[in-house]
């Protein structure tokens, strides 16, 4: 008898796909062990893991210690890392020198610039239209809480370090190279001679300089120009130069994405009737700028670590701390925990940048994906 059901044509019902064909699997037959040279080094590579993952969680977590007097108190209570010693010097980790009783101000200018960068960044942000006015406003409240006045103890930035001097310098430098760097790349095109002079020889400088020889003229021969008596602050040096020689490695990133746009969208523009800046503003720059981001994001990650050279001219960043932490007899010999800490750091703002770029250019992407 025959049991086989028909179908008419078009009726069929759907059959779930032959085991391994999805899902989990699928995944891991495409990714780990499409060929036999693939399989070969998945092996080796787990294999290899098996062999570092263990000891170091063992030292990093279960042998560690997290509270401590000392060194030698340390090695008393574990075998494992001496966290206790971080915990000693969270606060100077995190605020350098800035007064204690005015650390809130620090505490307060953060969680106002999580609020002014929401809205940049979330564009579905409720109340967004009102609270970028707010983040236009936000680097003139951070300055007045950071450096005081007007009803504030003032806190001379000779005070700043750690973290909060790395934060400082990195959002500074950030903010300021951005629209800079967009200028400067305008105006390496552009049809005026003069402009196009001055901007390409402004890029070409601080491209062909290292940073630290830049941040060493900020700090001692820019006082050989000034007149006699005359002060400028040391971190106000910093911020101009780095943001300086962040702007001219945006320029040439930007200038990349302008070339990349068809001549087509600017004879659009054209047609349209837009003056310069309108078609810039509205066709050229948005098209640019979204060609430009992988470019743009590697550019802010290599400042916010370069914010660290910073230690050469005497400003106390983590790293500066960390070192100079280390001076004391009592916690000598645990520079390892005091590297590995400040590279959790730094690797959690620059990969926190890095998805935030993955995620705009997934959002922002109009065109065809092999």
């Amino acid at each position: 008898m025959d049991t086989v059901q028909k179908y008419t044509p078009g009726e069929h019902p759907d059959l779930k796909p032959p085991i391994g064909q999805t899902g989990l699997l699928l995944w891991l037959r495409k990714n780990f062990f499409s060929s036999t040279f693939n399989v070969v080094l998945t092996l080796a590579t787990l294999y290899f893991l098996y062999l570092i993952i263990p000891p170091l969680v063992k030292w990093l977590f279960v042998d560690s210690v997290f509270v401590a007097d000392s060194r030698a108190h340390c090695r008393e209570l574990g075998t494992g890392a001496c966290w206790g010693f971080i915990g000693k010097r969270l606060g100077q980790f995190t605020y350098g020198f800035y007064p204690i009783e005015e650390r809130w101000r620090v505490n307060l200018a953060f969680v106002l610039f999580i609020v002014a960068t929401l809205p940049v960044l979330w564009d579905k942000m409720p109340w967004r239209r009102n609270l970028l006015w707010f983040s236009l406003a936000f680097p003139f409240l951070a300055a007045w809480l950071l450096l005081g006045g007007f009803g504030l103890e003032p806190v001379a930035t000779d005070k700043f370090g750690g973290f909060m001097l790395t934060m400082v310098i990195g959002v500074t430098g950030i903010v300021v190279s951005l629209p800079l760097g967009i200028l400067l790349a305008l105006g390496r095109q552009s049809n005026l001679h003069f402009i196009r002079w001055l901007c390409t020889g402004f890029i070409e400088f601080f491209r062909g300089v290292p940073l630290i020889t830049l941040l060493f003229v900020a700090s001692t021969m820019l006082n050989y120009f000034l007149p006699p008596g005359s002060t400028f602050d040391l971190l106000l040096r910093v911020l101009i130069m780095v943001s300086l020689f962040s702007a001219a490695y945006l320029a040439e990133v930007v200038r990349g994405g302008l070339q990349a746009i068809p001549k087509g969208q600017h004879e659009a523009a054209d047609a349209m009737g837009l003056k310069y800046w309108a078609s810039m503003r509205l066709i050229v720059l948005p098209q640019a700028l979204k060609i430009s981001i992988p470019g743009i994001v590697n550019t802010f990650i290599g400042l916010f670590k370069d914010s660290t050279l910073v230690i050469v001219i005497g400003l106390l960043d983590p790293l500066g701390i960390g070192r100079a932490s280390l001076s004391d007899a009592t916690w000598q010999g645990l520079s390892t925990e005091v590297y590995v800490f400040i590279a959790l750091f730094f690797f959690l703002c620059c990969f926190g940048m890095s998805r935030y770029s993955i995620y705009l250019e997934n959002k922002l992407h109009t065109g065809h994906r092999n």
